[in-house]
């Protein structure tokens, strides 16, 4: 059977990646889903909140650190060794940096969300996010959310 113009077209699959943390570690799988989910033809939107936010501030993928678990994260100088690590571990499986993987994710469509509540909370304005980034009330994000094939908290 062969679909007719009286037909509906068929909704196109969409996935949310919510991204709480500020960190290497918080920041890499939400941009890889999203990513992959637009090459998949889905469409994606990331929502950061809380930690998180700090990413989408203008110069934030670039300061995100690997911060370890438990008492190692509490060491001094700790994260600075721990990130340098995890960065170089990064550039020898050549993998994309972060700014390289939101470069590509927006290139690619993929929708960056800011909380409201988040930039009120930390007293952000609209101007310290960086260009593309949308700002939405948790309300919105979940009007969106709940129509979505898949939504995962990263």
């Amino acid at each position: 059977m062969t679909a007719t113009s009286s037909e509906p077209k068929p909704k196109r699959q969409s996935c949310t990646f919510i991204c709480s943390r500020g960190s290497i570690d918080g920041a890499y799988p939400a941009l890889v889903l999203a990513i992959n989910s637009r090459r998949l033809g889905m469409d994606a939107t990331v929502f950061y909140t809380f930690m998180g936010i700090n990413l989408v501030r203008k110069g934030g993928f670039a300061k995100a650190k690997f911060i370890p678990p438990g008492v190692l994260g509490a060491i001094p100088g700790m994260a600075t060794m721990a990130s340098k690590m995890m960065k170089k571990q990064i550039d020898e499986a050549n993998i994309p940096t972060l700014e390289e993987l939101v470069e590509v994710a927006q290139l690619e469509g993929v929708r960056l969300v800011a909380c409201r509540m988040t930039m009120d909370m930390m007293k952000l304005s609209d101007d310290e996010l960086m260009e593309g980034v949308e700002i939405q009330a948790a309300e919105d994000y979940l009007k969106h959310a709940r129509n979505c094939t898949i939504n995962m908290f990263t």
